[in-house]
């Protein structure tokens, strides 16, 4: 089971996702009280161990300034979380090695997820940042052929209820973790990824060291 764990906004909180076990850490330079800026996220990124996914979050940005931003805080990945076309998240995708496209539930263009150009999708909620849970059951309008993130109101008790219904290729989180918006609450992280690892569907078993190494360079 990828688990991400979001809104990262300092090293301390980096270290310990990485610590619980946490596949990817998420850096928002979209506007939000979780914003950080590029030359920090660097600062963070560089100290993090190789096997880790470095994900810079965005949102309606123009395609030169996301991959302009993305290479300056040194991610690995992005993720495109606002209304960006299939066109632009193609082209995008062309300068990164792996690509997270996000879908509120319920968008009419989720089903046609598997023409943006992205090697997996997120379904957030309806208000994506909201924190807030909604009807898992939506994720059925995904193509089934794609690796689907689930996000949107998971935390510690409810992540293993979540994976175990949609059976998601990840499970993401932001707020459900935090003690206060862009400070991570150590016992919730340890919990969630904790949770989530521990409901991962059968299919999604592998070696303990985990199926990931994204230090493809």
């Amino acid at each position: 089971m990828f688990v991400k764990i979001c809104g990262i906004t300092n090293e301390d909180d980096a270290l310990l996702a990485v610590a619980m076990g946490a596949d990817a850490v998420g850096f928002i330079f979209a506007p939000s009280e979780r914003q950080i800026a590029p030359q920090k996220a660097y600062d963070i990124t560089r100290r993090l161990p190789p096997e880790v996914l470095t994900v810079g979050v965005f949102r309606n940005d123009l395609p030169a300034r996301v991959v302009d931003i993305a290479h300056r805080a040194g991610v690995k990945a992005v993720q495109l979380h606002g209304r960006e076309t299939a066109e632009q998240c193609r082209e995008i995708a062309g300068h990164f090695r792996w690509t997270i496209k996000a879908f509120a539930a319920g968008d009419d263009n989720l089903p046609s997820a598997d023409t943006y150009g992205t090697d997996m999708i997120l379904m957030d909620a309806p208000e994506p940042g909201s924190g807030k849970v909604f009807d898992w059951n939506l994720a059925g309008d995904a193509p089934s052929q794609m690796k689907l993130i689930l996000a949107g109101g998971l935390n510690p008790g409810n992540v293993a209820a979540a994976i175990t219904e949609v059976e998601p290729w990840g499970v993401d989180v932001a707020s459900g973790v935090e003690s206060a918006p862009g400070k991570k609450d150590p016992i919730a992280v340890m919990r969630f990824i904790a949770n989530a690892k521990a409901a991962a569907p059968e299919q999604y078993l592998g070696e303990d060291e985990g199926p990931y190494n994204w230090d493809f360079e």
